[in-house]
């Protein structure tokens, strides 16, 4: 038995409706997810204007309604989404479906907690689905090699942050006993922070040191704080150009059963849970 056999047989009308709703290869498809990236990004600038005062004084009723309609439609987006795919629970706890979800929740959390209708900017990330609807596999692709990417470098990443949380703590350290509570850095804490922002580059200035010997631990963690900025980024680099060197063509295919995406374009088989792929449309 394969992992295909194991996937729900549907009705005709909820495999119609999956092809139009989760496939951007169909002009149906296509026709549904541009008609909702129009509606989520509406729905983030209506939340946007919410937040100013001046318009919210004199459009504040229509604001809400506009807000309440596209809660609606996007908790019947979501619904459709659970009723057509043969495993709805594959897709509520994908990416996208944690997304969906979290989009539609603040609307109904401010009856509880008032303000938290300005969490709906994160329908934001919904945006996301531009790459597919506008079959811009290649992105997919380079996409699912930066992840690969991250992936691969965290042990790396881990240590060189381990390394540096270590290195903060003893020159604050250091800085708490040259420079006392005095000059400012009035606890070990105080001075970690201020370690931070020196080696980060940010330099907000709200601490300095006052002493000569300060000054120049400063000028050492400054000069410091150069060098280290590049190590990160050069973990990642060596880890994109290892991944980009192995990739392979994907498409914006949608598995049927885990709602995963990303297929190589010869593929047959879902390679996250083994189910067998529709075939792949003709490009237009």
């Amino acid at each position: 038995m394969t992992a295909s056999d194991d996937v729900p047989q549907i009705a005709p009308w909820r495999e119609r409706l999956r092809v139009i709703i989760f496939e951007a290869d169909t002009p149906a498809g296509k026709a549904f997810d541009v008609a909702l990236l129009v509606a989520i990004l509406t729905s983030v600038v209506a939340v946007m204007l919410d937040s100013v005062a001046s318009i919210r004084a004199a459009y504040g009723h229509a604001l809400d309604v506009a807000e309440w309609t596209f809660t609606i439609l996007f908790t019947l987006e979501y619904a459709l989404r659970l009723v057509c795919v043969p495993i709805p629970w594959h897709y509520a706890r994908s990416f996208f479906g944690v997304v969906d979800l979290i989009a539609i929740l603040p609307s109904y959390l401010s009856l509880l907690l008032p303000g938290a209708e300005q969490l709906l900017v994160i329908r934001g990330l919904r945006l996301l689905r531009v790459f597919r609807v506008f079959k811009l596999a290649h992105f997919l692709g380079e996409a699912s090699i930066l992840r690969k990417a991250l992936a691969d470098s965290r042990h790396k990443i881990t240590i060189f942050l381990g390394t540096i949380a270590i290195l903060v703590t003893i020159l604050g350290t250091a800085m708490y006993l040259i420079e006392g509570g005095e000059n400012g850095f009035t606890s070990i804490p105080a001075a970690i922070y201020w370690a931070v922002v020196t080696m980060t580059t940010v330099g907000y200035g709200d601490i300095a040191p006052q002493t000569v010997a300060g000054k120049t631990l400063a000028t050492m963690v400054m000069i410091l704080g150069y060098s280290i900025i590049a190590v990160p980024t050069g973990i990642v680099t060596a880890e994109i150009v290892e991944s980009a060197a192995a990739a392979r063509k994907v498409t914006t295919r949608c598995c049927a059963q885990c709602m995963a995406e990303g297929h190589d374009a010869d593929a047959l088989f879902c390679k996250a849970c083994g189910a067998q792929l529709e075939p792949a449309a003709e490009e237009s």
